[in-house]
């Protein structure tokens, strides 16, 4: 353990697919950038097209990847979302109707409507 003096310990995590997450814990030189972290994970080889178009991210903020790294940082490899989160919210407001969501589901009995 005296050796890695000079070492950053990074975790690299890949969600490939929903519910399923791989973690690789690397040990990289001070002075190591978020690229030199997906480079170094060997596995991130055949994924290497969709990884650069993709999201990184440390400790869930999304960083470029020449950022430097620090020691017991978290480098996070986020999938393109599939559905913008607003449209979908619009479908399932009109899907569900008007008066069964949100603060109109339950209405005073004898209240008017939207109160």
């Amino acid at each position: 353990m005296g050796d890695d003096k000079g070492l950053l310990h990074i975790t690299v995590v890949v969600c490939a697919a929903p519910r399923s997450a791989v973690e690789w814990a690397l040990q990289l030189p001070q002075g190591a950038t978020v690229a030199d972290a997906l480079n170094m994970c060997a596995a991130l080889q055949p994924l290497a097209a969709e990884v650069t178009s993709s999201a990184v991210g440390v400790w869930g903020r999304q960083v470029a990847p020449d950022c430097m790294l620090a020691s017991g940082d978290r480098v996070e490899v986020y999938r393109p979302l599939k559905v913008d989160p607003k449209v979908a919210r619009r479908e399932r407001f009109a899907r569900q109707g008007a008066r069964t969501t949100g603060l109109f589901a339950r209405q005073r009995p004898g209240g008017k409507s939207g109160y």
